[in-house]
């Protein structure tokens, strides 16, 4: 079964995003710099988004995350998921209501049963690479939370923000046994196993 994985970047004081999110600013009022690290040419972050993207055999997220990705400044030809790799796996949106019409022609599948019933699918469709949980935070959190990760991958960026969308705000108490860490001048690239 396939592993799986909740990635997401985080400031230093532990937010996702700046304050405010909407469909114009999907990282929120000035939370540009969490993703400096996806778009520099340092070699360290461009082979961890490399090795992210490859090994996505399917890929969860939540819906208003998807409701940026599909928005008018959210994913192209150029930019999608992994970035410039613009990796085409498919992707399975947790959500209480189905969007009536998309932007974006890949592959989506929304789930209206919950969170687990998304990473269940996931793992089917994902063969033998690995399902990615890639937010936004809520999401990520209850994933933790609720046992269903195997591993969480934290991007931290070298930025105080002050305000934003917290990662573990009324998390549950989790263990986590620290894996792997690689360092640029842009995040710090932590792998954790979720031990309990």
């Amino acid at each position: 079964m396939a592993k799986v994985i909740a990635d997401i970047t985080m400031s230093l004081d532990g937010f996702v995003t700046g304050p405010d999110p909407d469909l114009d600013h999907g990282l929120g009022h000035g939370g540009e710099p969490l993703h400096e690290w996806v778009f520099s040419d340092d070699e360290v972050d461009e082979q961890v988004l490399k090795d992210s993207t490859e090994r996505s055999g399917a890929v969860v997220m939540g819906r208003r995350l998807f409701d940026i990705v599909d928005g008018p400044h959210g994913w192209n030809d150029e930019v999608g998921y992994g970035a410039t790799q613009v990796g085409t796996p498919p992707f399975f949106v947790v959500t209480h209501t189905k969007p009536e019409s998309m932007r974006l022609a890949l592959d989506f599948t929304f789930v209206v049963d919950g969170l687990a019933s998304a990473i269940r699918q996931a793992q089917v469709a994902a063969g033998p690479k690995d399902v990615v949980i890639m937010g936004g935070g809520d999401v990520v959190r209850q994933s933790i939370d609720d046992g269903l990760a195997n591993e969480l991958v934290l991007h931290l960026a070298p930025i105080v923000l002050g305000a934003g969308t917290p990662l573990f705000v009324g998390a549950a108490r989790r263990e986590l046994r620290q894996r792997g860490v690689r360092v640029s001048p842009y995040a710090t690239h932590l792998t954790y196993d979720v031990v309990a």
